[in-house]
């Protein structure tokens, strides 16, 4: 650990950076047009860290604010009887959410960083907009007649500064004789200097220390999917719901299923997942979910296979199908395509009362029959 490093002081704009995004999407800095540099000062990592952290949460609130301006979603609050001074997260619904009477599609992102309307950070800073995103899905699901949610699962709660706490000395209260007191003291403040030290060794800038409030009903990602079923999804007026979910949505979505079997089944009509991180084994999931799962999702995998190719699986839920790429953070953008595709004739065998003919789950299922 360096003491000597330059302040953790950030801009708080992309301007502010000197960085802009081009006509293609691209995070580009506006005076070289090169792409974003992570060792911006040698031999400085944490420092290196922090500043591509900062960077990370203006990316974020650029997302938020494209989400609104350019894809024309609405920013709602949750929970939604929350109190003026309760923690709060929020979510992103297109106007016709609830009310579309033909088609909604929800979209879950993985763990970590990401926030609503993003699949990867990552990508978004180093290739494009379109890869790292959910505009394209949402943009395109709204060309094709689709009410749209973004869930926000890991906005599971706000962070504020720890309150000083006051330690009482022993000479403050004490009725010990003054020597006692005096020696106690002075091995108060010894062990306060060493900690002092300590502390500016391990955290130089004397970072404050923060403590999570967590937000009610919403403190993890497979409580805030049942959230948002119970007071979105269920209200919703769309005969067909489709799910896309990527990496750990993929759990939260099986977790949703175990929880709310019935209510799923009688609404969700397919479900595309992205690498999901799932595992019916470990969360239990019984036979029936099981059952529905190999029947109506498929799970597009890294894999250096063609896209839609068949990949074996040693768990017993549904067919997996390569994406395309070995990339895991790019499964959902290069599996675009296939996933509209899917959701299509998922909803045209739902309405011809016909199982999908694709070629893919039919080969996998008789796969595992055999």
């Amino acid at each position: 650990m360096k003491k000597d490093e330059p302040p953790l002081d950030f801009p708080d704009t992309l301007e502010g950076f000197e960085y802009a995004f081009n006509e293609k999407g691209q995070l580009r800095h506006i005076k070289t047009g090169e792409p974003f540099v992570f060792n911006y000062r040698e031999d400085l990592h944490r420092w290196n860290q922090k500043r591509y952290e900062a960077l990370g949460e203006i990316i974020t609130k650029y997302v938020y604010d494209l989400l609104e301006k350019d894809c024309n979603l609405k920013k709602i609050a949750i929970p939604v009887d929350a109190t003026e001074n309760e923690p709060k997260s929020f979510i992103f619904m297109s106007e016709d959410a609830l009310t579309n009477p033909h088609k909604l599609m929800v979209l879950i992102h993985g763990s970590g960083v990401v926030r609503a309307g993003q699949w990867a950070r990552r990508l978004i800073i180093n290739e494009d907009l379109d890869s790292g995103t959910q505009i394209p899905f949402i943009k395109r699901a709204m060309d094709e007649g689709y009410g749209v949610i973004v869930m926000n699962p890991n906005e599971n709660y706000i962070e504020v500064e720890k309150p000083k706490i006051h330690i009482q000395s022993s000479s403050d209260s004490s009725d010990e004789p003054a020597e006692k007191r005096e020696r106690k003291d002075k091995i108060s403040k010894e062990t306060k200097k060493r900690h002092d030290f300590y502390e500016k060794y391990r955290n130089p800038q004397r970072e404050k220390e923060m403590m999570q409030l967590y937000i009610r009903e919403n403190g993890s990602p497979e409580e805030h999917a049942i959230y948002v079923w119970d007071h979105f999804i269920a209200q919703s007026a769309a005969e067909n719901v489709f799910f896309v979910a990527h990496s750990y949505g993929g759990l939260a979505f099986v977790e949703l299923m175990i929880q709310r079997e019935a209510d799923v089944k009688s609404k969700v009509t397919a479900v595309a997942l992205t690498d999901s991180v799932h595992n019916v084994w470990h969360q239990e999931a019984g036979k029936t979910i099981r059952e529905w799962m190999r029947e109506n999702c498929c799970n597009w995998v890294s894999s250096s296979e063609p896209l839609d190719t068949s990949v074996e699986s040693m768990l017993p839920d549904c067919p997996r199908v390569s994406a395309g790429t070995d990339r895991h953070e790019l499964t959902s953008w290069k599996s675009f395509p296939s996933i509209f595709k899917f959701f299509t004739e998922a909803s045209e065998a739902k309405t011809s009362s016909l199982k999908p003919a694709l070629t893919r789950r039919s080969h996998r299922i008789k796969h595992e029959e055999l």
